[in-house]
């Protein structure tokens, strides 16, 4: 009876083995089959979603015949805007290309390429150094930060302040300070510089740093132009339903308009932080202690020296300093400037 049973299982288990890599393969094509199509039809999704985005970009490009303007003067002025844009980059790519070069190469070889050796690094480090005992590049670039930082900081500070106060306050006699403010502009720094300096001396501010930060936070145009966004961004009933929730005027400020404020506060900030950073004539009236020098005065003064000296360090030192001294403002340019694309897609939503 064992035999017959042996006997009597074996068909059936040799068919099930026999039909087990059918199955298997059928399983595999089926997974194949299915992976597949999950690829096309992610591919799918992927040219569908590309499609409808360059539709939305096409959507959203306007018209030339909506500006108001023929296609020809649209041309001219993208040809201005060009050469104006070509005309702004010659003298960083000057400076670039030139950083690279010894003194003999800077005036020996053709100002728009590179020439060997490549000194690039050679000229970086003579920054560190205190050549000839006029002061050294990184002192000078420290004091331009703390200036640069501490008055565009307060100037912007005090413009956000005041021009919301000129813009949201009616008080007596607020048009003829404001005028004031703004009459400011019309007097040129040279026709302050005797008065000035005596000020400064009966205040004992020469060859403080206090002297190049006070002055540093008045900013006319700030203020002017924080009135102005002020007008525009910030509604009057927004701030008038404030008050009447109990809201108290620096919570207003706060918490209301300044948010609002941010696009033009950011373009206040970089307009006041330039000023401060490529302010030259204060600093030359005010120090003349070389270790407080900015950077603007302490590159005037390796570039003097170099054309009244046979010193071969002090051209290339010149170049590179000016290279480095504008990297920051580029920086801080590319840092803000979504505050400002934000600051119009507000306006847009507004209008």
């Amino acid at each position: 009876m064992t035999e017959l049973k042996g006997h009597g299982a074996d068909p059936a288990a040799s068919q099930r083995a026999a039909a087990l890599p059918g199955l298997r393969s059928e399983e595999r094509g089926t997974s194949e089959r299915a992976t597949r199509e999950g690829r096309a039809s992610k591919a799918a999704r992927r040219r569908a979603a590309r499609k409808l985005q360059r539709l939305e970009e096409r959507e959203s490009v306007i018209p030339v015949e909506l500006y108001g303007l023929r296609r020809g003067t649209v041309t001219l002025l993208t040809v201005l805007a060009f050469a104006f844009a070509i005309f702004t980059l010659v003298p960083i790519v000057w400076i670039v290309i030139n950083s690279t070069k010894t003194q003999a190469n800077i005036f020996e070889t053709f100002g728009f390429w590179f020439a060997r050796p490549f000194s690039f690094f050679h000229n970086f480090s003579l920054l560190f150094q205190n050549v000839d005992g006029y002061g050294t590049y990184i002192q000078w670039f420290g004091n331009t930060a703390l200036y640069a930082v501490i008055g565009g900081v307060g100037a912007t500070a005090l413009s956000a302040f005041a021009g919301y106060g000129f813009a949201r306050f009616s008080f007596r006699g607020s048009k003829v300070l404001f005028y004031f403010t703004i009459a400011a502009l019309l007097v040129p720094i040279t026709a302050l510089t005797l008065p000035l300096y005596l000020t400064y001396a009966k205040a004992h501010l020469i060859n403080s740093i206090w002297g190049m930060i006070l002055p540093s936070m008045i900013s006319p145009v700030g203020i002017y132009l924080m009135k102005v966004y002020v007008e525009i961004s910030v509604p009057r009933e927004l701030i008038d339903a404030a008050r009447i929730d109990g809201a108290g005027e620096a919570r207003i400020f706060f918490r209301v308009a300044l948010p609002l404020m941010v696009p033009g506060f950011m373009t206040v900030l970089l307009i006041s932080v330039v000023a401060v950073w490529n302010n030259y004539f204060l600093p030359l009236l005010i120090f003349n202690i070389n270790t407080k020098y900015p950077l603007t005065v302490g590159l005037g003064l390796w570039s003097e020296r170099a054309q009244n000296s046979g010193n071969a360090q002090l051209f290339p030192m010149v170049v590179i300093g000016g290279l480095v001294t504008i990297i920051p403002l580029i920086a801080l340019f590319l840092i803000l400037q979504r505050y400002w694309r934000g600051g119009l897609l507000f306006g847009s939503i507004a209008n």
